[in-house]
């Protein structure tokens, strides 16, 4: 919480326990900093909250609070409208944040205090049957840049990527890379209707034949077979885990389904589902009441070839997930997965699990757009667009920014040809050109030191600055509640803005070596700040552009 705020939230409560008797909770007391200056530089509700309870008129209850809200650094406080309290600091008073950051530096807006919750973090986790593609590069983004923040405020979270490599699909896998091996020594080949008709498979399938030569081809077809399953689902897991790294994305964990399987955790699942009496029998299959606790119609966990569903290890997963001491599960889920949503929550209330214990966070679509028209196909490869290629055009800063710059539930339209512009209208090259901006003032400028107070620093544009600077703690407080990094991205946007705005009417190199001390400090607090902001969202702060 912000020191300036603190002393607010504190005289509110304590004028309330004076005017009134009465001891008011931490969730009814909030102040915020008006959109119009004149209003205050801060401005609390609390009079309308509290109507209700006391049974009088607001602008009564905020006259009869009015007289015990003095303190150290309020200058003057005034009523408005039907109740709202204005507050105006001491000018200094808000430039006490500058030592804060100065002495904390990539600490600032950081939790000292460890949150009892253990989160974890399911991102990405797509098959290892194909390249990632822009709804995976969304995600990922987003899972990790949500990590970074939670870690920040002080959270245990965990990245962690579940490895589907258990089910038919890499029998798929396998019977493709035959095909195309076949195909690479100009044999006869069938591709599976249902197989991998990518170019990474073909790709996979050169790579054997230029490894192994034609060894496959005089073995029996089972042991080609497994062997291709195995060598194609290592090179596929090479490629994402080198893209997700190119892309700045690092994982814990790595939870592989086949190995769930192998621990026997699966059958230990369903059995205990049974034993508990949550399920039954019916048209030879094993079913799941799921319709007992919220979902739409009951699920089939073994089918009548005795083969398990897709839900049954996915069960075993969240299980397990919770057996290691987790007590949040957040998953990123594709919208074609909503509604995998209840089948899963069900699953794990009816195991005796906390009904809140897991969330889900629903991506939706993007589409790639170029002079307003959208585009499908990669220029380079004439295919689909994959991470990797969004990457090498425009850049991983963009690529990444730009995702997280909107909420993760509404459709999104990536605008390459504004990822790509060095101007104004690129929000991540007008941020990080904020940075090096202010590095390349600070590099020409005489040294610098901190103060004990700051006195000079009393123009507008300054004072919309240091209150800008001291929200941040709480942004990154809120954002790691809400899972919302497209808040810090607004944060960082109007933190650039008040900067270039103060620079293009304030000198900061100055005859006058006080003001000019100060302001140096200002820019040395706004410069951290924007870096650990950037960082949190696995952008570049660079220091030259």
């Amino acid at each position: 919480m912000k020191k300036i705020e603190d002393e607010l939230l504190k005289l509110l409560k304590d004028a309330c326990q004076k005017a009134f008797d009465l001891e008011v909770s931490d969730s009814s007391l909030m102040v915020e900093i008006p959109k119009d200056s004149s209003n205050g530089d801060y401005a609390t509700n609390i009079a309308m909250r509290l109507a209700k309870e006391l049974k009088r008129k607001p602008l009564d209850i905020a006259k009869d609070l009015e007289k015990y809200l003095v303190g150290e650094n309020v200058l003057k406080v005034e009523i408005a409208g039907p109740g709202f309290i204005n507050f105006w600091l001491k000018k200094d008073a808000m430039a006490d944040v500058l030592n804060v950051i100065l002495t904390k530096k990539e600490k600032y807006g950081s939790s000292e205090i460890k949150k009892d919750e253990k989160i974890l973090l399911e991102y990405v986790s797509a098959n290892p049957t194909g390249i990632l593609h822009l709804g995976h590069a969304r995600g990922a983004a987003y899972g990790d840049s949500v990590a970074r923040i939670l870690r920040f405020a002080g959270y245990d979270a965990l990245r962690e990527y579940y490895i589907n490599d258990a089910g038919n699909q890499m029998n798929m896998l396998s019977l493709s890379i035959e095909a195309r091996y076949r195909e690479a020594y100009g044999l006869d080949f069938e591709l599976p209707e249902d197989g991998y008709h990518g170019q990474d498979v073909k790709n996979i399938a050169l790579k054997i034949k230029e490894t192994d030569g034609d060894k496959w081809l005089h073995v029996s077809r089972d042991e080609a077979l497994a062997y291709f399953k195995s060598e194609g689902y290592r090179l596929e897991m090479e490629r994402i885990r080198n893209d997700l790294k190119y892309y700045r994305c690092e994982f814990d964990s790595w939870i592989s389904e086949q190995k769930l399987v192998d621990e026997d955790r699966v059958n230990k699942a369903i059995d205990k589902m049974v034993e508990m009496g949550l399920t039954y029998e019916a048209d030879g299959a094993l079913w799941f009441k799921s319709t007992t606790y919220g979902d739409d119609k009951d699920r089939v966990l073994k089918k009548q070839n005795g083969f398990y569903t897709y839900l049954a290890p996915d069960i075993a997963n969240h299980v397990y997930k919770l057996e290691r001491g987790y007590t949040k599960l957040v998953n990123l889920w594709g919208a074609d997965h909503h509604g995998y949503i209840p089948r899963m929550k069900a699953a794990l209330t009816a195991l005796g699990y906390p009904k809140d214990c897991l969330e889900v966070d629903i991506i939706q679509m993007v589409r790639l757009v170029e002079n307003n028209q959208e585009v499908k196909m990669s220029k380079r490869t004439g295919n689909a667009y994959t991470i990797r290629e969004l990457c090498d055009e425009v850049g991983v800063d963009a690529a990444r920014y730009f995702f997280l710059t909107k909420a993760l539930d509404s459709q999104f339209d990536f605008d390459l040809g504004l990822a790509k512009s060095q101007s104004n209208d690129n929000p991540v090259y007008y941020v990080q050109y904020a940075h090096a901006r202010i590095c390349s003032i600070l590099r020409q400028a005489p040294e610098h030191h901190k103060q004990d107070t700051y006195t000079l620093l009393n123009d507008e544009k300054e004072i919309a600055l240091l209150k800008h600077l001291n929200e941040f703690p709480s942004v990154i407080e809120d954002v790691a509640i809400s899972r919302a990094p497209n808040k810090l991205c607004n944060y960082i946007q109007k933190l650039a803005q008040y900067f270039h705005s103060f620079y293009n009417s304030c000198k900061v190199i100055d005859e006058n070596v006080e003001l000019m001390n100060e302001r140096l400090c200002l820019l040395e607090a706004i410069k951290i700040t924007l870096k650990n902001a950037l960082e949190l969202l696995g952008i570049d702060a660079p220091e030259k552009m």
